[in-house]
């Protein structure tokens, strides 16, 4: 689906998203609120979703995973033998979501989600009418609307839920998550979310969720580039960052990135955290969405080009506070 007007999605959520009253005690299974939850399908164990689906295995009945490498899969299964749920891996999306009250996603960019959710052998395929997918992965908007009209056809609520926190806050049940879709559908969810976010939120209809996470990387690539540049004059001026750091970080300039990246920065460490790659995925959907809204993006689309640089310095795996690195090593 493509949209000229991010105004649009409201407008079409409305078609997409069934009726409260289409949740029925009749359509749908109900998924207790209580300590355990029903059956529930994982699929992307990266380095968020590993995580992510261990949290829900202590709290549903089976959990069910499916990574495009097999290894990752029975690797997460023994790891996870001891949960209360009972455990296992699938050989496809479509076997892992089968008979699932919720399946989650959690994969790479829009066409890795089109590619385990659509087709015979998708998660929607599989899924049961009444169940609910919800989509952690940072995708597009128009993919969020794409996505929860195919789940209307099939009977299945959908929720656009991308998740902040990085790798940390995943392993620490930490998270924070922004999301789109119906009242009913977010209530459903919640015990699940509950599992591994410290804090989430309904944003709006379908796509809302995937329109704040772009919020909420304009404001991490500011923030980076800045704290870069702070961090870059200490070193010049002969300041001892870490002392500096520890003062600043108590007043105004405080930030998670400075309290969680700065230290490292100083000690020119990048090997770990949230890739440049992924980030210029996501500020690629930033202003691309921008365009299309007329929102003003000057320092997100300089700061995107900055992260260009870093990964034409082979920087693509790098965490995203390498843009000191950037300072430090090109001329001019």
């Amino acid at each position: 689906i493509r949209l000229a007007q991010i105004s649009v999605y409201a407008a079409v959520a409305v078609s997409v998203t069934p009726p409260d009253s289409f949740y029925s005690r009749k359509n749908v299974r109900k998924i207790g609120m209580t300590k355990q939850m029903g059956k529930v399908a994982f699929i992307g164990l990266g380095v968020m979703g590993y995580p992510m689906a261990g949290y829900l295995a202590r709290r549903a009945s089976a959990v069910c995973v499916y990574n495009r490498t097999s290894a990752k899969a029975e690797a997460w299964v023994k790891d996870h033998g001891d949960a209360p749920a009972s455990v296992s891996s699938a050989s496809s999306p479509g076997a892992a979501a089968a008979d699932a009250d919720m399946v989650f996603l959690c994969v790479g960019n829009d066409e890795d989600v089109r590619s385990v959710t659509l087709g015979p052998e998708g998660a929607l395929a599989s899924m049961v009418s009444g169940a609910l997918l919800v989509d952690h992965t940072t995708a597009s908007p128009a993919l969020a609307m794409e996505l929860a009209q195919a789940c209307a056809e099939a009977g299945v609520g959908f929720l656009d839920a991308p998740v902040s926190g990085g790798q940390a806050g995943a392993e620490n049940g930490a998270l924070t998550i922004m999301i789109g879709g119906s009242e009913s559908d977010y209530q459903r969810g919640i015990p699940a979310l509950e599992c591994y976010a410290k804090k989430h939120a309904l944003m709006g209809g379908v796509g809302s969720g995937q329109l704040a996470k772009v919020v909420n990387q304009i404001c991490i690539a500011g923030i980076l580039q800045g704290l870069a540049e702070g961090v870059h004059f200490a070193q010049q001026a002969g300041l001892d960052v870490d002392a500096v750091v520890d003062v600043i970080s108590q007043g105004a300039a405080q930030s998670w990135q400075m309290n969680n990246r700065a230290n490292t920065m100083a000690k020119d460490d990048y090997e770990f955290g949230f890739a440049v790659d992924w980030m210029r995925k996501d500020l690629d959907i930033a202003l691309r969405t921008a365009r299309q809204i007329d929102a003003k993006l000057p320092l997100t689309a300089l700061v995107d080009q900055f992260y260009g640089d870093v990964q034409a310095m082979q920087g693509g795996r790098w965490d995203t506070s390498s843009l000191l690195r950037r300072l430090t090593r090109l001329p001019g």
